[in-house]
């Protein structure tokens, strides 16, 4: 039993501490957000070896204090680049940057790779491929080989509407309810016109329209399209 409470408290304690820090620590990392992560995992984790964890708690919120004010540091123009590291060009009008490479240790077929992730397969239509500090790549093409944008042939586009959810995985998203300033008695009578139960709907959204469109279980069966084929012996 004691096992069992100390894996609680040491768990619920890295989770408060990684609420304080924000979202950043845990999305695209920097070098020290990684040693961050690591040095707290490493912290909190003790207790559930050894008869620690007061020490590790406050061990914790004293690393949790420390980057905070890294993270503060960092907001300073001239402190930025000494806690960061520089953006590395690998790309640059379509030529290789091989000391580029060389410098953040990408052999050339990692590089392709990371191209073709992104949807190109050739170098020559790349006008800067750049090695973010953070580790991603960042790609952009020649102004020829770029998509092409609604403002190049002077279109007017209206406002992109992104559909609201107010039922997931078979739960009433009721906060989205209140957002949208609408009746749950109104979402029910919805979902019974379709003949549904609100159990068995994985997605329902709110569209622009006003009306709520249903994503339920159930897969459509398509026997023999070869639209629908699926791989494996499952096809």
């Amino acid at each position: 039993m004691e096992l069992i409470y100390r894996t609680i408290i040491v768990f619920l304690a890295g989770y408060v501490f990684l609420r304080m820090t924000g979202k950043k620590a845990v999305s695209q990392m920097h070098t020290f957000d990684l040693l961050y992560i690591f040095v707290l995992t490493n912290i909190i984790s003790t207790p559930v070896e050894v008869n620690d964890l007061g020490k590790a708690i406050i061990y914790g919120a004293i690393l949790v204090i420390l980057y905070k004010i890294l993270i503060r540091l960092s907001l300073n123009n001239k402190l930025r680049w000494i806690i960061y590291e520089s953006p590395t060009v690998l790309i640059r009008n379509g030529d290789i940057d091989r000391t580029g490479l060389k410098k953040v240790r990408m052999p050339m077929n990692e590089l392709l790779s990371h191209l073709r992730v992104q949807g190109y397969t050739d170098t020559q239509n790349i006008d800067l491929a750049v090695m973010e500090e953070t580790g991603s790549i960042s790609v952009i093409p020649k102004s020829e080989y770029r998509p092409i944008q609604p403002n190049d042939l002077n279109l007017k586009v209206k406002k992109e509407y992104v559909p609201i959810p107010l039922i997931m995985d078979g739960q009433i998203i009721y906060h989205n309810l209140k957002y949208l300033q609408l009746e749950q008695g109104w979402l029910m009578n919805e979902v019974e016109k379709t003949g549904e139960k609100v159990e068995n709907i994985i997605l329902a959204t709110y569209l622009e329209n006003g009306k709520l469109f249903i994503d339920n279980d159930v897969i459509k069966k398509h026997k023999g399209d070869p639209y629908y084929y699926n791989p494996g012996e499952d096809s």
